[in-house]
């Protein structure tokens, strides 16, 4: 009986620990695509739902004219959500065939990094759990994309 007892908890405790990481990842996911339609879209509200207000965004551009890469293209907070409202103000979207893709590398409790394939190249997003919510603090990337 106290084996069963004992089993039982350990179910119950796995059960629950699985749950938990599973509304982790949704919540990770749920950050990467809030991301990456913050940016096609034009929508600011999707960006200050999931970007830190110190988050720092770098990566590398290649030129088509030369196939070198450029220097380092930085952006803070406050600029990805001017570059948000440029869009919308535009309506310059990309196509509706525009890769978009997310998934989670890794997740444990309070990091993660997800990988994102846009019209742009490939993010690699580093996140942190801050009050329960999944916040992207950091931004790696390369483009342009090239389809694989």
């Amino acid at each position: 009986m106290r084996y069963l007892f004992g089993l039982v908890l350990s179910i119950l405790f796995i059960s629950n620990i699985s749950a938990q990481e599973s509304a982790d990842k949704n919540a990770v996911m749920r950050s990467a695509m809030n991301y990456i339609e913050g940016f096609y879209e034009g929508d600011t509200l999707k960006l200050q739902e999931s970007l830190s207000p110190q988050l720092l965004k770098f990566g590398y551009w290649k030129s088509r004219e030369t196939g070198e890469y450029g220097e380092k293209d930085f952006m803070t907070f406050d600029q990805a959500v001017q570059y948000a409202k440029r869009v919308a103000e535009s309506g310059n979207h990309p196509p509706e065939n525009a890769p978009k893709n997310a998934e989670v590398l890794d997740l444990m409790d309070k990091i993660a990094v997800a990988k994102v394939t846009a019209w742009w190249g490939y993010d690699y997003l580093l996140l942190s759990k801050e009050d329960g919510k999944w916040m992207i603090h950091q931004v790696i990337w390369q483009g342009p994309f090239v389809a694989e």
